[in-house]
């Protein structure tokens, strides 16, 4: 990737182009275009004459790395990419790392083939640096380097975790702190216990953004990130989220868990920059959710 190239009078992108990387062939120029590896302040662009200002920062990024948004197996959306990291957003039914049942369908698997082009013999590889559950969807973070993941994954519990679910029900109070201790022993179901050498403190804080008589819309921003963490907390205060029979929901209105990763906020592991990341709420439990706010 190139450094950012200041833009210093008003012109069209393709002479901007030539004149700033005189010494690469014209047709190769054009072939940056066309693979949407020019960015004009972050976004990338394919027209020839998009009009530059003033100020604006051009830069060249690998052909190879992919377009935001861009779309891969199994519904992957890759949100970013660079040299250190991915930022993707995980459909809900995807497990996010091998399990004895499925070795293959995850979203570790999945993006290893991506960056290796489906060269078996190819060494690229991802490293995890935090899990979503198969049923829930969202933003996740993979690391592209050993050092990014391990810059990652030693500041992961200080950055910015948002989710958003629908859930039964009202819960008691319209916003608030939920923090419990958590059993993780058991792989399959997590509980909530005395504290002990066993447990893992869990904090969670939350906001009902709307409800009615049946659902409740709720958004929650992660202290700690235990396993089951939301789904235990919101069951334990009564409203669990739909579709998830494990811990006592009802309802299955949406064929899926009713839990979405909504926002990321970190450190870029190698510049320091603060990335941000939002993912929409999925449109099946967008129409699900209530509209009503509590008078």
């Amino acid at each position: 990737m190139t450094r950012p190239v200041t833009v210093n009078a008003p012109g069209e992108l393709l002479a901007f182009l030539f004149s700033t990387w005189p010494a690469t062939k014209k047709t190769k120029v054009r072939s940056w275009l066309k693979h949407q590896a020019v960015t004009v302040n972050g976004k990338p662009v394919t027209q020839f004459n998009h009009p530059l200002q003033q100020g604006d920062m051009v830069e060249i990024r690998p052909v190879r790395y992919a377009a935001p948004k861009t779309s891969i197996s199994a519904g992957i959306k890759i949100w970013f990419e660079d040299a250190q990291l991915l930022v993707i957003d995980k459909p809900s039914g995807l497990l996010s790392i091998a399990s004895n049942a499925e070795d293959e369908k995850t979203a570790y698997f999945l993006l290893t083939n991506y960056l290796r082009g489906n060269n078996l013999r190819g060494r690229e590889r991802v490293w995890i640096v935090h899990r979503l559950d198969k049923e829930t969807s969202g933003l996740m973070v993979f690391a592209k380097t050993p050092v990014a993941k391990e810059f990652l994954q030693g500041h992961w519990d200080g950055n910015e975790k948002h989710y958003e679910a629908v859930v039964e029900g009202r819960l008691r109070n319209r916003e608030g702190v939920m923090e419990c201790d958590l059993d993780e022993s058991n792989k399959f179901k997590v509980r909530m216990a005395k504290a002990s050498a066993l447990t893992r403190h869990a904090i969670t804080y939350y906001q009902v953004l709307a409800e009615d008589s049946k659902r409740s819309l709720v958004h929650l921003r992660l202290e700690t990130g235990r396993r089951h963490q939301i789904r235990v907390q919101l069951a334990a205060d009564g409203s669990p989220i739909i579709g998830d029979e494990k811990y006592g929901a009802a309802t299955d209105p949406a064929g899926r868990l009713g839990l979405h990763a909504t926002f990321l906020k970190f450190s870029h592991p190698t510049t320091g920059e603060e990335m941000r990341f939002s993912s929409p709420f999925p449109r099946e439990l967008a129409v699900h959710a209530p509209l009503k706010t509590r008078a």
